[in-house]
């Protein structure tokens, strides 16, 4: 919309469809519905703590599945007056049991329960769903810079460390290592189990072992988690969650959001370089005034997003970890952010793809670049005179080729005068060119697909 003040609803909406559905305020009692739906059904089926008839739970399944936004904006006006947006859900979920017809059972509704029972639920359900989109893109990211990897193994490219001239690498190689890079933390995300606690209002099971004894309601609330829900029960808390796995996924995402950044600066400078040129879009402007231009916004947009992504992820990360004695609610208000981190970080990754889906490899200008550098070899040259006993080495080829050009002929002429250095060998000194200097990086590129393999 033009009016939204964020801009994630307003000129980013179209990126972030996937995450609005899970995270937004809808998704957000879509799953509060759910959850307070499966407690119901746990009590009456597995507890059978009142006797119900077969029909009821498919009355009550129906109630979750056929939720919507009507239903959504219900909720709201009832919160309206509990001023109390869990307690309005289970007003909601009471008000559809007497129009279905089971006024009876309506008062089992939120048994026992604490609001953070709900909402930790419901957002460890809501962080579960985030973190399998997110890992989905960042797949297809990983799958992208292996592509790039192996179409470009062989293609030497001169490096630059400290922004200098430095030892030769191979385009392929350098894409490899950010899809490893991004592998690592994708498979961390993607592996984490979610947790969450259904044990009352200080995490004792208070009420639910006052009115019911006889009832092992440890061992019932780690059933209801892992068959319900399908998250892995906590059973040390206080009244809150105290959102480990929250913590555990925004500090991974917050890994390869930084391995992100640091991939799109260098894509920007290679792109300043030369080294890739990109594709032109029929009716794009790349500069109000300057007609030529042809900017590298997508992994400028995409460097912009993810670090106001980690801004958020690391405050959430450390203030959801904290709550005042056994409860307070400045973490509630923070957890509402959560869309949003979800949100910055899917657009920065997607603007990553997009960046990298218009690039092309100009390989007549890595060429000039590795030809204009004979220097490079300063390295190679200066070690083999290690193995063969030529005295200061470093030393003399620092003198004949730091801060300064030299040709191919001055490197020539500079073999030619070693005194201890076989004349074999030589002749491979003379045959190296920085263009051929480039050691086991097309080696490393296949070990990285074999053991991913492995």
């Amino acid at each position: 919309m033009i009016t939204s003040l964020t801009a994630l609803d307003g000129r980013y909406a179209a990126l972030i469809v996937e995450m609005a559905e899970i995270f937004s305020e809808y998704g957000l009692i879509k799953h509060r519905v759910f959850v307070e739906i499966e407690w119901l059904k746990f009590v009456l089926t597995d507890l059978k703590l009142f006797k119900a008839e077969n029909f009821y739970i498919e009355k009550l399944n129906q109630i979750a599945e056929q939720f919507n936004t009507e239903d959504a904006h219900k909720v709201k006006a009832i919160e309206k007056k509990t001023n109390h947006d869990v307690k309005a859900v289970e007003y909601f979920i009471k008000d559809k049991l007497d129009e279905i017809g089971l006024s009876e059972i309506k008062e089992w509704i939120h048994f026992a329960c604490t609001s953070d029972d709900i909402n930790n639920t419901s957002y460890a359900l809501m962080l579960k769903k985030g973190k399998t989109e997110t890992v989905i893109l960042l797949r297809q990211l990983i799958s992208d810079l292996e592509q790039k990897a192996l179409q470009y193994k062989s293609v030497p490219m001169m490096s630059r460390t400290h922004g200098q001239p430095a030892t030769p690498t191979t385009v392929g190689k350098e894409f490899i290592n950010f899809a490893w890079r991004i592998r690592q933390e994708a498979d961390i995300i993607d592996q984490k189990q979610i947790q969450a606690k259904m044990n009352g209002a200080t995490g004792n099971y208070n009420a639910h072992h006052f009115v019911y004894p006889e009832i092992d309601w440890i061992e019932a609330s780690q059933r209801f988690m892992s068959n319900h829900l399908q998250l892995e029960p906590i059973l040390f808390t206080t009244q809150v969650n105290p959102n480990h796995s929250i913590a555990y996924i925004l500090q991974a995402m917050v890994r390869v959001a930084a391995i992100i950044i640091d991939f799109n600066r260098d894509m920007w400078g290679y792109i300043s370089l030369g080294y890739f040129r990109q594709r032109i879009t029929k009716g794009e402007t790349g500069s109000s005034t300057m007609p030529h231009k042809v900017n590298p916004i997508d992994f400028e947009n995409s460097e912009g997003n993810m670090g106001m992504a980690i801004s958020l992820m690391e405050h959430l990360a450390v203030k959801l970890q904290k709550s005042r004695f056994q409860r307070d609610l400045s973490d509630s208000t923070v957890l509402r952010s959560l869309g949003s981190v979800f949100g910055y970080f899917v657009i920065g990754v997607k603007n990553t793809l997009k960046g990298l889906s218009k690039v092309e490899l100009d390989k007549n200008m890595i060429q000039k670049d590795l030809a204009n550098n004979p220097e490079l070899l300063a390295e190679p040259f200066q070690t083999a005179m290690r193995v063969f006993g030529e005295k200061n080495p470093y030393e003399r080829l620092k003198d004949l080729t730091r801060g300064q050009k030299i040709t191919k002929e001055d490197l020539h002429g500079f073999v030619d005068g070693l005194e201890k250095v076989p004349e074999n060998f030589k002749t491979r000194m003379k045959n190296l060119t920085p263009e051929t200097y480039i050691g086991l990086a097309q080696d490393l590129v296949d070990v990285y697909f074999k053991q991913k393999k492995g």
